[in-house]
């Protein structure tokens, strides 16, 4: 059976409402699983952890490239097995430029725009733009999972353009973050970077009004930044998840290892997942969003 717009409306409208709940009511790890349900955990959950370390927040992961991508997908790292995804969220799915405090920003919203039960937003990396992060076959098919487990649990989710990943990048994300916390007042925020993007990703970090608004943030195959201690962010203690590759040519793993080992040993909220064998890319493909924003919106 068909639903019409507004019906869909009045169902994410109350799914919102009860999400709300299990959200604001949530206060600790232990109960990190019952903040967003399962969404096809037997395809991206079901990972086989080859090392823990520093109490569990430490993790080698096993990655295998003929598995998890030529077996993966009908397509190799361009369209994934029908399996993968569920295209109804794209009822939901908008491309919309927003004029924030006079900065024009392209992005593909999922989801309401008000009222949102929480926001999640993805940073691309160099020759990127919006439709990376709204890309449902690509990547094997793990941010259709990320729409679907954001919007269709009363969640919002933005893949914006970032034109630069400067001062001036950082400006418009953040412009982003009052945008989102002004439609959705008092919801969470999770910022997620990758690759380049985590250039952002530390920029706002250093933004104070960003910082205010936060619930954490998600750093994949990123840069590191050696001053991070410094910042508004680190000092609200707001958690911060890092996922990479080990055999990443780009970024090298020693390095957000290195951070992620500092931050663990003054007993700062963090976690660290390594992909044995992974490359550059691996950890948009491989991140399982599930765990990843039940650890934010239950901490």
């Amino acid at each position: 059976m068909r639903m019409s717009t507004s019906h869909y409306t009045i169902i994410t409208a109350i799914a919102a409402f009860f999400l709300s709940a299990a959200v604001l009511s949530a206060v600790g790890p232990a109960r990190a699983g019952d903040v967003l349900p399962p969404f096809k955990d037997d395809l991206f959950s079901k990972q086989a952890i080859l090392q823990t370390g520093d109490d569990g927040a430490f993790e080698v992961i096993d990655y295998d490239e003929m598995r998890d991508i030529d077996d993966r997908d009908q397509i190799p790292q361009k369209r994934v097995q029908q399996k993968y995804v569920a295209l109804g969220i794209r009822k939901a799915q908008v491309d919309e430029t927003l004029s924030l405090d006079g900065v024009r920003l392209d992005v593909t919203r999922v989801g309401q725009a008000q009222n949102a039960a929480f926001t999640v937003i993805f940073i691309h990396g160099r020759d990127g733009d919006r439709r990376l992060g709204a890309n449902d076959y690509s990547f094997g098919g793990n941010f259709n999972r990320l729409k679907n487990l954001v919007a269709g649990n009363g969640g919002v989710y933005y893949s914006p353009t970032v034109r630069s990943f400067d001062s001036n990048g950082v400006a418009a994300i953040a412009g982003l973050i009052r945008y989102a916390s002004a439609q959705s007042p008092g919801r969470p925020i999770i910022l997620s970077c990758a690759s380049m993007g985590s250039q952002v990703c530390w920029g706002i970090a250093r933004d104070e009004g960003s910082v205010q608004r936060l619930k954490g943030m998600l750093v994949m195959s990123g840069v590191t930044d050696p001053d991070f201690t410094r910042s508004g962010f680190y000092k609200a203690k707001l958690p911060l998840w890092f996922a990479h590759g080990s055999r990443d040519p780009v970024y090298a793993a020693s390095t957000q290892q290195a951070l992620f080992k500092s931050l663990h040993k003054a007993k700062y909220p963090t976690h660290f997942t390594l992909f044995q064998t992974g490359n550059h890319g691996t950890p948009i493909r491989m991140i399982d969003w599930r765990r990843v924003l039940n650890w934010f919106l239950a901490g």
